[in-house]
């Protein structure tokens, strides 16, 4: 598939890094680094802007490297970039560790995955049919 996208970061496209990756990299767009203290949360730019066709998401994600070694991760985590958004792509980095966190110009920051998505229409009823798990949620299935 193809997508239309204007690059403003001066930095290479995303680009999937083996050929079993689902994520393309996102990396950071800033003009001076950008200091995540501990619990501190951030809009950081990444100088992208996409044309998705219609049918079609963007799921803005976490690496999980960094949140494993660091504790950074996206805050709104996937965060949902729609077929008709023609704003630049940002990602919500939040940092969860102990320590301060310097972002820098070019670093990968969160991943970018494409997913097809549905549209439904709404069937309205007085009743839903019964199934084995019933209304049971968070946990019901045991641990």
């Amino acid at each position: 598939m193809k997508i239309k996208v204007v690059n403003s970061s001066g930095h290479p496209l995303p680009e999937y890094k083996t050929k079993g990756s689902a994520g393309l990299d996102l990396s950071a767009h800033l003009e001076r680094p950008v200091e995540l203290q501990p619990g501190e949360i951030k809009l950081v730019a990444t100088g992208l802007f996409l044309e998705l066709p219609l049918g079609y998401e963007a799921q803005v994600r976490p690496r999980s490297g960094w949140a494993l070694k660091s504790g950074v991760t996206v805050l709104n985590s996937p965060g949902t970039i729609d077929a008709d958004y023609r704003g630049e792509v940002g990602v919500i980095l939040i940092n969860h560790g102990s320590a301060a966190i310097t972002v820098n110009n070019g670093d990968r920051i969160a991943q970018l995955v494409v997913a097809k998505h549905e549209r439904v229409e709404w069937d309205t009823s007085n009743e839903l049919s019964i199934s084995e798990r019933g209304a049971g949620g968070f946990g019901s299935t045991g641990i």
